[in-house]
């Protein structure tokens, strides 16, 4: 009888630790998360980085304008995967 008890105690523990793994996937996922298309920013860090307009071409390069205050940032990428980035303030 003393051993069914620690048996049960013994699998009843690893049920415990299963369960608190499962939940700390399942929150891990949620925080993962992308933020919505329609936000104009991005939380990356802790942190909110703005988002800008990016016009995408047909032959996959794009350019994209991120207006902070004064200031304007202007990304772009050629098709052959050349990235540039120019920062211009007012």
């Amino acid at each position: 009888m003393k051993s069914l008890s620690k048996t049960v105690a013994f699998l009843g523990g690893i049920a415990l630790v299963a369960a608190v793994g499962f939940a700390g996937a399942a929150s891990a996922q949620a925080v993962s998360q992308a933020t919505p298309k329609n936000w104009n920013y991005e939380i990356k860090d802790g942190k909110r980085v703005p988002k800008g307009e990016r016009v995408t071409n047909a032959d996959g390069s794009w350019r994209e304008e991120v207006r902070q205050g004064k200031c304007v940032t202007i990304k772009e990428k050629t098709a052959a995967g050349e990235y540039r980035e120019t920062r211009r303030c007012d």
